[in-house]
């Protein structure tokens, strides 16, 4: 599996996925967050190739992938363009390729509050739930809008209190729970609008 990451059954690993147009400080606080929170051996930045929930393309992937891995520097952290590798756009289908892949390996699926509120929208959000457990981190004004949306709703039943958090790898999915993290409010969005790439 050339250009593939190395992992081993058992294996717990955090999928970080999003643009990264550009990475950040917020990025590494939030992978920081968590290895720590959740028990993770790993966290790969899964760079996609496109959003398909944002209306323009980002900078090319090279580009994107070179400044992440310029950005972090952690032996745990691998960024990868994997998706491009694979030929997925979606996330359902980005998972379901990795746990064929990597049979064994307990992946767990993160994101920010802000991503949790708009869950819903993503394409076979349910069936993402189903495959592994969701590791969400509060971010600036998203705590309740994230706890309070409409897949936080009907995924009641499935979350676990903040202090399961340290096993999540482990629980059965559909898994997820919510961590308060010291807060970090910086978006790309942000730094692309502020040239400060």
């Amino acid at each position: 599996m050339q250009g593939f990451p190395i992992a081993v059954a058992e294996m717990r690993i955090g999928l970080l996925g999003g643009s990264f147009d550009p990475a950040h400080e917020g990025h590494v606080h939030i992978t920081r967050m968590a290895l720590r929170r959740f028990g993770l051996d790993r966290v790969w930045w899964l760079v996609s190739p496109g959003n398909p929930l944002k209306a323009h393309g980002p900078a090319p992937l090279a580009q994107r992938l070179a400044e992440a891995r310029r950005l972090i520097r952690d032996p745990r952290v691998t960024v990868t363009g994997i998706e491009a590798t694979l030929g997925t756009r979606m996330t359902a289908d980005t998972i379901a390729a990795l746990q064929r892949a990597y049979p064994g390996v307990r992946f767990v699926w993160l994101m920010g509050a802000d991503n949790m509120a708009q869950f819903d929208r993503w394409d076979r959000w349910r069936e993402i739930a189903a495959r592994v457990p969701i590791g969400v981190m509060a971010r600036p004004g998203w705590r309740m809008p994230a706890r309070l949306s409409r897949a936080a709703r009907i995924m009641a039943a499935h979350r676990l209190p903040e202090s399961a958090a340290a096993g999540l790898a482990m629980a059965r999915p559909p898994a997820w729970v919510v961590v308060n993290v010291p807060l970090n409010g910086l978006s790309s969005t942000e730094i692309r609008q502020g040239g400060r790439r």
